[in-house]
């Protein structure tokens, strides 16, 4: 079924009102009769040719003016579809130049250079490597989102057990909350089940977890819990890390959206990964906010996955 436009909207609500109001200011001669009554005067017949003319008139204005605002509204989405894909294009193409050019850079020295020790050699194609790991992950995130912003309807659903999904996660990642000194907590209760996409669903916690592990600091807590509420699993995010100022909070979840731009390229981030939360949160249905976890620090994830 075809949504009706905003245009379309206050077209036929202006109508419906129009209507009902001549029909009972008709029929019941100013709410004095209490039944209906067929018209006796002359002057009633008039009234009602009259009410009829004004309301084909009012209808065709209106129609002309929702046509108009939905032509103004059609446009202006246009106008912000286009800028965002404009910025959407050029950010593309900047991140992704950073490490073709070093793949290139790496892979020229070593065809340049034949009397380039072994030891040499090994460590610009370790560096080469790096950088190929990194292009492989921008470009993973980005046809996740382009999934996601296109082809959402065709993304397959199932029961997920979140609780065993979660706790392969911790495992996968044991090493390297180890070595950021990081304590993870696994709050979770056995047994939450909703219903999504498993790839989806693995990518809010997955990249929750990563980011917290690369910007939390070191020597950090992170807890993840959970609570149901009526249909709706309700989970908590939280660390107790180095946080972020009051003026990035609303911006984070943009693509490309970075508070520290080197930071994040030494560290590896694609500048997706809460974007990609965001995003799949949103097509399970559910809501995400991002708040300071105190007034000292940390950052806290809090949204919502609907239940099986």
């Amino acid at each position: 079924m075809k949504k009706l436009s905003e245009g379309s909207k206050m077209w036929f609500s202006v109508m419906a009102i129009f209507i009902a109001f001549a029909a009972i200011f008709l029929l019941f001669e100013d709410y004095d009769r209490k039944v209906f009554q067929t018209f006796d005067e002359p002057s009633d017949w008039h009234l009602l040719i009259f009410s009829l003319v004004v309301m084909l008139g009012l209808a065709w204005l209106l129609h002309r003016y929702a046509r108009r605002m939905d032509e103004r509204i059609s446009r202006e989405q246009a106008e912000k579809e286009n800028r965002m894909r404009r910025e959407l294009t050029q950010n593309i193409a900047h991140e992704l130049k950073t490490p073709v050019a070093s793949i290139l850079g790496y892979a020229e020295t070593i065809l340049e250079n034949d009397d380039m020790s072994d030891d040499d050699r090994l460590r610009f194609v370790r560096r080469t490597h790096k950088q190929a790991r990194r292009l492989a992950a921008l470009l993973q995130d980005i046809s996740l989102l382009n999934r996601m912003d296109f082809a959402s309807d065709v993304l397959s659903r199932e029961r997920v057990d979140v609780s065993i999904l979660v706790a392969d996660i911790v495992e996968e990642t044991a090493q390297n909350v180890e070595e950021h000194q990081i304590t993870l907590r696994n709050c979770l209760p056995q047994d939450i089940i909703v219903n999504g996409n498993t790839m989806l669903i693995y990518s809010i916690f997955r990249n929750l977890t990563d980011n917290a592990i690369n910007y939390a600091g070191r020597g950090t807590a992170v807890e993840l819990s959970a609570r149901k509420e009526g249909n709706m699993w309700h989970f908590t995010f939280s660390d107790n890390g180095q946080g972020i100022a009051d003026e990035h909070l609303p911006r984070i979840f943009e693509r490309f959206y970075r508070i520290d731009k080197s930071r994040s390229r030494t560290l590896g981030g694609t500048g997706l990964g809460l974007s990609i939360v965001k995003n799949a949160v949103l097509l399970h249905g559910g809501t995400i906010a991002v708040r300071k976890t105190s007034e000292n620090g940390g950052l806290t994830f809090d949204f919502t996955l609907r239940e099986k």
